[in-house]
């Protein structure tokens, strides 16, 4: 691959190594690797499905034990709204009236179903007095637009800078329930969440990813209402903010696999993903870490199940990292070597290859043993768009657990479509983590990571075709060298919302 001065310049400029690049082109070339599914876990196969006593149980010993440890919430939150509000958008755009819209509900467009339900259903969005609000400021009345059927200017002051600007704005500070006290957008849900669970001594800490367009929005917002809930729930928020790295953007390619180039003869590069979080993820320190997506919260009424359910999984996480501890200090005395290699392979599925002398054993087991711990929840399959638990066998022929993505399998395969179309169980994105060793000592988890695991995706731009590279995703190829547990948590627990009518449903009505 020849490149410019202007192209290293360029590269240099977004603190990108060149030697990288060369691997991303090479990456393009090889095409999409795909995993070998072996079968999906189940319940009693990859998946525990816990008693109520034993849920119980591991609540009270995460209540007992979590104290005097650092606890983190780490949420994802750079995403635009855009797609939750494209129905809406598409039909603002093509200034469609009302009953287009309801012709093209009668001939089975999804889009236009999903707005004759916004519109029809308006007053129960909890961002809909301040809709009202500012279309008065404007010199309308939303009750008489509505029965007029005159849409345009609702849509107008919905979507675009001159209201609220929701088409535009990061989903976190959408506002998503409604209280008598007045709304919350998620972001302040994931405040009120994190008090359930995540509390430490000196405050309650979370980690928001942001778009760097929308740091300092996020900032303000932050220091406009987090007196609300310091005075509420008496601590303080410690609240981070991180983006996603120029450092960590992908380059485009043509279709012949040479670097885009936009019409200034530039270079083109994309943000990699949830894959590029992984960096964001290993500047943290601390012992607990809750990963939960944005847009998965839920009003009060319901939060107590959802803190029961974080406490179990940080409860069965302690379990694990306390034999983990035991176990570690005992190999490295040369006690309990064949103990330590059944609880690689009971509890964290891990086995070790056979034919090995007791030295190589026990740097096997040392090496399992000392990896970071994810224990992910997992519900039953709701053919959500999204990845789910399987058994995998990497090129070497090791068999582990892992969270696939569809667009990672051969699709082309019978074998393997049946194996991805039967799985019984969704990854929520409810992961609880550690990411120190034995020692207590924070692990570098780019080294657990499975770099080959990429995406490879087209896209277009200025109306030619283009192959986009993202990195390995956060749960999937980022995670792919962890000790990975699956617990079954109950379908409550799981509630996104990816289109605006999803906050009709009963579990974010207030």
């Amino acid at each position: 691959m020849l490149l410019s001065e202007k192209d290293k310049e360029q590269i240099k400029r977004f603190g990108i190594d060149e030697d990288y690049i060369s691997w991303q082109i090479e990456m393009f070339k090889k095409g999409t690797p795909y995993v070998r599914l072996v079968r999906p876990c189940t319940v009693g196969d990859g998946i525990i499905r816990l008693s109520d006593e034993e849920a119980k149980k591991y609540v009270r010993l995460y209540e007992e034990k979590a104290g005097d440890l650092k606890k983190i919430k780490f949420v994802p939150a750079s995403g635009a709204a855009t797609r939750m509000f494209r129905a809406l958008s598409r039909f603002y755009n093509e200034e469609k009236e009302l009953g287009e819209i309801m012709e093209l509900k009668e001939k089975g467009d999804e889009d236009a179903e999903d707005f004759i339900q916004f519109i029809q259903n308006i007053k129960r969005f909890a961002f809909y007095e301040d809709l009202k609000r500012v279309l008065e400021e404007n010199g309308y009345d939303i009750d008489q637009l509505l029965s007029e059927g005159n849409i345009r200017p609702i849509l107008h002051y919905l979507l675009t800078e001159e209201g609220l600007n929701y088409a535009n704005l990061p989903k976190a500070l959408i506002k998503f329930h409604k209280y008598p006290d007045g709304s919350r957008t998620a972001f302040e849900e994931h405040l009120v969440e994190a008090s359930g669970y995540a509390m430490n001594k000196d405050g309650c800490y979370l980690h928001f990813t942001v778009s760097p367009e929308h740091r300092e929005r996020f900032q303000r917002f932050f220091e406009q209402i987090r007196h609300i809930y310091e005075e509420r729930f008496c601590f303080k928020y410690k609240v981070e903010f991180s983006e996603q790295e120029h450092s960590t953007d992908t380059i485009a390619v043509d279709m012949e696999n040479r670097p885009f180039r936009l019409k200034d003869g530039s270079l083109l590069f994309r943000p990699a993903g949830h894959g590029a979080l992984l960096k964001n993820l290993n500047s943290i320190d601390a012992d607990i870490i809750f990963i939960k997506n944005i847009d998965n919260v839920v009003p009060d009424r319901l939060k107590p199940d959802i803190y029961f359910w974080k406490k179990v999984l940080g409860g069965y996480l302690l379990m694990i990292k306390e034999k983990v501890k035991d176990f570690i200090k005992k190999v490295k005395e040369g006690k309990k070597i064949n103990e330590a290699m059944d609880f690689c392979k009971r509890y964290l599925y891990r086995n070790v290859p056979e034919g090995f002398s007791l030295k190589e054993e026990i740097d096997y087991v040392l090496d399992l043993l000392n990896r970071p711990l994810r224990v992910c929840g997992m519900v039953r399959n709701v053919k959500e768009p999204g990845g789910g638990p399987f058994w995998i066998e990497d090129a070497n022929g090791n068999i582990s657990i892992q969270i696939i993505e569809a667009a990672q399998v051969d699709m082309s395969s019978k074998e393997q479509r049946e194996i991805f179309n039967s799985s019984t169980h969704f990854n929520p994105v409810d992961i609880v983590c550690s990411i120190k060793d034995g020692n207590g000592e924070k692990i570098d988890l780019f080294k657990y990571r499975d770099e080959n695991a990429v995406f490879i995706t087209e896209k277009s731009k200025d109306g030619k075709p283009l192959k986009a590279l993202e990195l390995p995703g956060l749960w999937n190829g980022g995670m792919a060298y962890w000790n990975t547990i699956f617990i079954e948590v109950p379908s409550f627990t799981f509630n996104p919302v990816k289109k605006v009518v999803d906050l009709l449903r009963e579990n974010h009505q207030g």
